[in-house]
């Protein structure tokens, strides 16, 4: 675990305690790592998930045509 000293403003300050009572959290940092668990799943890259990676095999076990050319693939299209 890693310990760090930061310096908050008094509205994040209040956030933090709104989520510690709301949840029943013991303590801040328990607070903090709930927001950022929240942040994550909400705000991150979709490819730093677990889920994405298991969408993304299931897309690429599908069915496909490889093209050599765009032409083959026009040819095919008509």
């Amino acid at each position: 675990m890693v310990q760090a000293f930061i310096d908050i403003n008094e509205r994040a300050n209040r956030i933090i305690n709104i989520l510690k009572a709301k949840y029943g959290l013991k303590d801040k940092s328990q607070a903090i790592e709930l927001a950022m668990d929240i942040i994550e799943k909400e705000h991150l890259e979709p490819e730093l998930r677990p889920e994405y990676l298991e969408k993304l095999q299931k897309i690429r076990k599908g069915k496909y045509t490889k093209f050599t050319s765009l032409e083959e693939l026009r040819r095919l299209t008509k």
